[in-house]
């Protein structure tokens, strides 16, 4: 028996602490389950993440990256957390502890000065952004959308969708046939069995890729589209929506999206730039994926929906027809609805959900259906037809007023056959 359970709309904050490197502190004891990489990283990754610096070098073979660890471990005092390497770029990363009373910051620009090092930084924080509304009508943004419509078009079928998150409900009913189990990888090494727990993953994957299969019956934007659940975030508690996640779990995740061949890269997260996860998200930009990011509307955390080539998204209040609070000058031009989304949660629930997280949620699953239409289309053309079919928005009293506009998803699909065929 399903059930729709009224939870706080509020609520929904996931907390993303990103070591600006390959590896952190992954709470919770070894999963017989778990990803051997993310077992070990744990077995090791223990001190304080204030205090871990991350390096990556250049490519060469791999006897020289292991001399070059050797060395600056010695000349610097420096203790190995992990380290592994980034098959889609071809470089190596090593996350290293500095000693107390040193500062991090330091380190990095000393290591940053070694020729075979590429990149060296700290500590970074990334959060979702979340607001708390009243409950509104069901599924009212896809009517917004118009997801009905583009439906009698496409569905988004075959396309592959990675979703960079949480751990996301296999056997939910609306998602049992979406999820693909077996390109579907646990990069946290956390207690068995919370994959399927996890609510963030769960009600994002649900607002691209749900398919009626209920009595409740509620569709996603793209319920054709095949969804890649690559968890690298886990719960704070035991059904928390508060998660973390560091850059070891998302770099590793973002390496194997490109290596599935993922069509299209789901980010709902938003933080400072990080420069590691920039070059893994422009190696999969250069490789045809298009990635699509929640934007918070603060500037200076918009990563990274603030990245060159990436489709940033804000959140808007379709029912007032403007961009949502809150919402600053940011370089994204693009919304979707974010205030009580109706979304699939764990055990066969469903639950409202607001944020950009949902947003971009939203356009990951138009992009679904573009790539269906015409799988040879590259971000910048998906940019480009998505800027031509949406409609302007405004924004509310007090807020700065860029262009913004909302997302239309069977404008936009219509636009590959002629505009013909929405009403």
């Amino acid at each position: 028996m399903t059930s729709l359970r009224h939870r706080d709309a509020g609520a929904l904050l996931l907390l993303l602490l990103l070591l600006p490197g390959c590896a952190g502190v992954t709470p919770g004891p070894p999963a017989s389950g778990a990803d051997p990489e993310a077992a070990a990283a744990a077995a090791a990754a223990q001190g304080d993440p204030a205090q871990q610096v991350m390096v990556t070098y250049h490519a060469a073979p791999p006897w020289i990256w292991a001399q070059t660890t050797t060395e600056l471990a010695q000349s610097y005092q420096l203790r190995v957390v992990f380290s592994w390497t980034m098959a889609s770029i071809g470089e190596h990363c090593v996350v290293f502890q500095v000693p107390r009373g040193r500062s991090a910051r330091d380190m990095v620009h000393r290591l940053a000065s070694h020729p075979r090092v590429s990149l060296a930084q700290t500590l970074s924080t990334f959060e979702t952004q979340a607001a708390d509304n009243p409950y509104a009508r069901l599924q009212h943004g896809s009517q917004a959308l118009h997801v009905d419509q583009a439906h009698r078009l496409a569905t988004g079928k075959g396309v592959r969708v990675a979703v960079i998150d949480t751990g996301v409900d296999f056997d939910h009913p609306e998602l049992r046939m979406r999820v693909v189990k077996n390109m579907s990888h646990n990069f946290v090494d956390v207690r068995e069995g919370t994959f399927a727990d996890d609510i963030h993953g769960t009600a994002v994957a649900g607002v691209i890729a749900a398919s009626p299969n209920s009595d409740v019956g509620m569709v996603g934007v793209a319920p054709g589209a095949e969804i890649h659940a690559l968890k690298a975030c886990w719960p704070r508690t035991p059904g928390s929506r508060e998660a973390a996640c560091n850059s070891y779990t998302l770099a590793k995740a973002v390496d194997t999206a490109i290596k599935q061949g993922a069509q299209v890269m789901n980010f709902s997260l938003a933080g400072p730039e990080d420069p590691i996860l920039g070059k893994l998200v422009g190696a999969a930009l250069s490789r045809g994926i298009v990635v699509v990011a929640a934007d918070g509307g603060a500037p200076g955390r918009s990563f990274p929906a603030s990245y060159k080539g990436v489709l940033g998204v804000l959140g808007s209040d379709d029912l007032k027809g403007e961009v949502a609070r809150p919402a600053a000058r940011t370089t994204s031009w693009l919304a979707a609805p974010a205030i009580d989304i109706l979304s699939t949660a764990p055990h066969n629930s469903y639950d409202f959900f607001s944020g950009s997280s949902l947003a971009a949620a939203e356009v990951t699953g138009i992009a679904a259906l573009l790539l269906e239409k015409n799988p040879k289309l590259t971000p910048a053309q998906i940019r480009e037809i998505l800027q031509k079919t949406s409609h302007p928005l405004g924004f509310p009293p007090g807020l700065p007023d860029p262009p913004v506009a909302q997302a239309d998803a069977c404008a936009a699909v219509a636009s590959l056959a002629g505009g013909e065929g929405c009403s």
